[in-house]
């Protein structure tokens, strides 16, 4: 992804709680010569030796798993909030732009089964559960009908080999016109807009 200086975004934690926050990604491989992107919920995690992982499933019927070589590179992308920017709002000429954040994840993936898979299901939904009535969880549903659901599964663990994290929020715009985007933001309707111009103020209060 080409990042330009001014938007790397190094924070390690902030990087994190973005995964977490936008865990929605694009699985992207190659399948019959091609690049192939499936959608999927993954979820952040350590192995057992300390090193960050993503770990997920696939419908069985998804032609994308067949053609994953153990140990093949993929390319995951996290998308969050994004804003289209209007240059009516500088104090002087200039194009319109787009802001946003994102980040792109490169891992080494392998298939997962057993307790492994059963420990992404459990994980997976009780993220999701978590806080709402009647909460549903893998370990009360009958062994039975887990069982048959994991048998159109197929589980995977990414190994995260590389991070590249990119927040372009305007910060090459001088004090008064990265404020008044952010005053733009914040009358829009839009709920992404908003979110974008909450994610300009952590950088300049």
């Amino acid at each position: 992804m080409y990042i330009h200086p001014l938007n790397a975004w190094e924070s390690e934690p902030e990087v994190i709680e973005f995964i977490r926050k936008n865990a929605f990604g694009s699985l992207i491989s190659m399948a019959d010569g091609r690049p192939w992107a499936t959608h999927l919920p993954l979820v952040l995690d350590q192995n057992p030796n300390g090193q960050a992982v993503l770990h997920g499933h696939l419908a069985k019927a998804n032609a994308q798993w067949k053609q994953l070589p153990e140990n093949e590179d993929v390319l995951v992308l996290f998308q969050g909030p994004h804003a289209y920017i209007s240059s009516s709002w500088y104090n002087h000429e200039n194009v319109p732009t787009w802001n946003y954040l994102a980040v792109h994840i490169y891992g080494k993936i392998r298939m997962i089964e057993g307790e492994e898979l059963m420990h992404h299901l459990k994980t997976l939904v009780n993220i999701y559960e978590q806080g709402r009535p009647n909460r549903v969880q893998v370990e009360t549903m009958s062994e039975a009908y887990v069982e048959s659901q994991i048998r159109a599964l197929v589980g995977i663990e990414i190994s995260i080999t590389e991070v590249q994290a990119s927040a372009k929020l305007s910060q090459n715009r001088d004090e008064v016109n990265y404020q008044n985007i952010i005053t733009k933001l914040e009358e829009s309707e839009l709920p992404m807009d908003q979110q974008v111009a909450a994610e300009m103020r952590k950088r300049r209060p």
